[in-house]
């Protein structure tokens, strides 16, 4: 048996070590928001941030995130809120700044990559607090194992809501 950290809670998996860490999340743990699109990192779907630092989950063996924390999208108004030490009332109605931008912007086509797009904005946002569009543009393309993939094509809504993001960030959280 595996013990893992999800969005601060300790879960205790079943599944064999060398299990995909997306197969884990989505079919043991009901954490939804990591997508299957390529199995091959080569797309950016199934992107959750393991201690901070994104990786693609559908590559990575469970046993690399024992002792780490996985963040994935519906841990990230929490990952806010302690960051910006809220209280358990200010926490329970908040979102995170990307997650607002993204709504704010009105991002998402199909929505499919939407998911490795926001957690490798939050890792973007969280090491480089104002970017300029061609350092958005190199971590999206240049950075993790593969570009991200969005094949609606909503690279511009994308961009623009990272930097409305940062802004968000700046300001410690919604306008």
């Amino acid at each position: 048996m595996l013990t893992i950290t999800v969005n601060g809670k300790k879960r205790e998996v079943q599944s064999a070590e060398d299990t995909p860490l997306l197969y884990v999340l989505r079919d043991e743990l009901d954490v939804t928001s990591p997508q299957f699109g390529c199995g091959l990192a080569q797309c950016g779907a199934c992107s959750v941030l393991l201690d901070g630092k994104e990786v693609r989950s559908c590559i990575t063996p469970a046993t690399a995130a024992a002792g780490k924390e996985i963040t994935t999208l519906e841990g990230l108004p929490d990952r806010w809120a302690k960051q910006q030490h809220l209280s358990a009332a200010q926490a329970a109605k908040t979102l995170h700044p990307v997650q607002e931008a993204w709504i704010e912007q009105q991002v998402h086509l199909c929505g499919f990559c939407q998911n490795g797009m926001m957690i490798k904005a939050t890792e973007l946002l969280e090491s480089k607090q104002n970017p300029s569009v061609e350092e958005i543009k190199d971590t999206f393309t240049n950075s993790g194992p593969s570009p991200h993939l969005c094949r609606c094509g909503s690279y511009v809504a994308i961009i623009e809501a990272v930097r409305f993001a940062s802004t968000l960030m700046a300001k410690g959280g919604a306008q």
